[in-house]
């Protein structure tokens, strides 16, 4: 049976590459955003790819991470279209600045408690409001990066909330039966991170796709998966 995948913050960079894979791979997949109309377009879009009748489909709703209800709701409307969860990419995230840009001790207070209230507590309701609609093997991704574990220069408050999305994945795999886990693609160009001259999404979403469907789940449970054991395992 094809997957069932959720996805947050999917209308662009890795959430947008990675929910093509996933409806190229034949999935059922639900895209939702803050931005209703990149929704929508997402959905057309994703529903259009190739033309091709043998691909998966998506499915997609205006959704605010910063919102628990509108989680709840998403979710609850995810199994009702297509039944138990098999991935969930708790993807969405904000940056307010840019890399390199943000430093630490420049942060205004509402540009902190909004980057913790997407990029953390988002993280947090996301991984809460999708386990009752879960299916028994679920796997739960957390995409992060270096700049979670190591000093990085203006980085500020986005640094942080990626530390704290990676201690509530490991919270959840110490406590649910799903598979949480973390996945660093290393540099992606992207509108949140702004860089020219990293990875293109596209070319890191098959990491997550196999991360989601083909990595032991022993090493994904409370870890963190990269460029590194993906090459490895599929060179």
């Amino acid at each position: 049976m094809d997957p069932t995948v959720a996805i947050t913050g999917a209308t662009s960079g890795i959430g947008r590459a990675v929910a093509e894979s996933f409806v190229e791979a034949g999935a059922f997949v639900a895209v939702s955003g803050r931005d209703g109309d990149a929704v929508d377009r997402t959905v057309e879009e994703l529903n259009g790819v190739d033309g091709d009748t043998d691909v998966g489909r998506a499915w997609g709703t205006r959704v605010d991470v910063r919102d628990e209800f509108d989680l709840e709701r998403f979710f609850e409307r995810v199994a009702r279209e297509a039944g138990p969860i098999d991935v969930v990419l708790a993807n969405a995230a904000v940056f307010h600045g840019g890399p390199g840009e943000s430093p630490t001790d420049e942060v205004a207070y509402s540009e902190f408690d909004d980057t913790m209230r997407t990029n953390a507590r988002g993280v947090f309701a996301t991984i809460a409001e999708a386990l009752p609609h879960l299916a028994d093997d679920a796997r739960v991704i957390v995409p992060s990066g270096s700049v979670a574990h190591e000093s990085k220069q203006g980085m500020g408050a986005y640094a942080v909330s990626k530390a704290a999305a990676e201690a509530v994945a490991r919270g959840f795999a110490a406590d649910v039966d799903a598979t949480v886990g973390v996945v660093d693609p290393g540099l992606v160009a992207t509108d949140l991170t702004g860089m020219e001259r990293a990875r293109d999404p596209e070319s890191v979403a098959p990491l997550f796709v196999w991360a989601a469907t083909e990595a032991p789940a022993a090493d994904l449970d409370a870890g963190r998966l990269g460029l590194r054991e993906w090459k490895s395992a599929t060179r």
